[in-house]
């Protein structure tokens, strides 16, 4: 190979390792190497097992990467004719029995430890029933719904009690596709999928967290976020029961616009049509004849939502239909 090809062919091939390392590190959490920090004890037993895995994997690596560059240097051709034939190396009976067991003595390891693992991160820890809130979870196209045991809902923003067990129940619906719910610094993914319930757990300190779909679902899949903001219990008791004697208010007519403007703006098209100034905005029975059938290619965003739920986004979204604001 000439010097000069030789030279940009390991330029490129350094500068790519780079930014593929670089950009892994921005999009990644604990310096690059894990998806998020753990804040959930079955978030942490999954970074164990992330972390377990990858020791052995990154010691393959080193040890298949190793000898495939001591072969290459070993067995160049150097100054020998490219029609001379190369040494003729004999295979070693040894070597192969090795190659052929310690693989599957690791991989008995690594089964065993996640097996082992496995009950934390799927089980949730015993707790007195007072400690322990159950929510429900819906994928719809592109936003999240959230179901309280009181019978308040919320979208994209989960609200829940600090330091004790939540459940988790997600589901999908029978008219909608595939979601995948991830709070990376909770736990693991689980799939939204119409006709079945998956059930998780997580029990986190007060903070912010990061929801996202994690399965293609659609044009606006990307936009498909929303935060699980976890408070003090006497906080998340104040905001459902608040949230329920407030079912059509503006509070979650607010929310439920946030998931509309996935695919609509007021002053110019979208992936919908512009909706400033439109009087179905302000218009209680248009509006649930299009949010529980849908039209066009619009799905039916709201076929389940309640007859209160409805009048909460015409309580929000009326102010637009006479002033087309921004």
């Amino acid at each position: 190979m000439p010097l000069g090809v030789r030279r940009t062919a390991f330029a490129t091939l350094g500068t790519t390792f780079i930014a593929l390392v670089v950009t892994g590190i921005a999009y990644a959490g604990n310096g690059g190497f894990l998806p998020g920090e753990a804040h959930s004890p079955n978030a942490h037993r999954i970074d164990d097992a992330f972390i377990f895995v990858a020791i052995f994997t990154g010691i393959i690596f080193l040890i298949v990467e190793g000898a495939l560059l001591a072969f290459i240097i070993k067995y160049r051709r150097g100054k020998r004719a490219r029609t001379a034939e190369g040494p003729q190396i004999h295979g070693s009976t040894r070597l192969e029995v090795l190659w052929t067991v310690l693989p599957a003595v690791i991989l008995a390891v690594i089964g065993g430890f996640i097996f082992w693992e496995l009950p934390g991160i799927a089980d949730a820890p015993k707790a007195a029933a007072a400690d322990e809130t159950t929510i429900q979870i819906e994928g719809h196209q592109f936003y999240w719904l959230f179901r309280y045991p009181n019978g308040a809902v919320s979208i994209n923003r989960m609200v829940a009690p600090a330091d004790e067990v939540v459940n988790e129940q997600v589901i999908g619906l029978d008219w909608d596709v595939n979601h995948s719910w991830w709070v990376t610094d909770l736990g693991g993914k689980y799939d939204a999928i119409p006709g079945r319930v998956n059930k998780t757990w997580f029990k986190a300190p007060v903070g912010d967290y990061v929801a996202r779909c994690a399965e293609l679902c659609g044009i606006q899949h990307a936009l498909m976020d929303g935060t699980v903001h976890v408070v003090p219990r006497a906080q998340y008791d104040s905001f459902i029961k608040q949230r329920l004697a407030n079912a059509s208010g503006v509070a979650l007519g607010k929310e439920e616009w946030g998931a509309c403007q996935s695919c609509h703006r007021l002053d110019h098209a979208y992936i919908g049509p512009a909706l400033g100034g439109n009087p179905l905005l302000g218009d209680v029975a248009g509006l649930t004849t299009l949010l529980r059938n849908g039209q066009g290619q619009m799905p039916a965003v709201g076929k389940n939502w309640t007859d209160a739920q409805i009048q909460a986004l015409v309580a929000y979204t009326k102010q637009f239909a006479k002033s087309g604001g921004a």
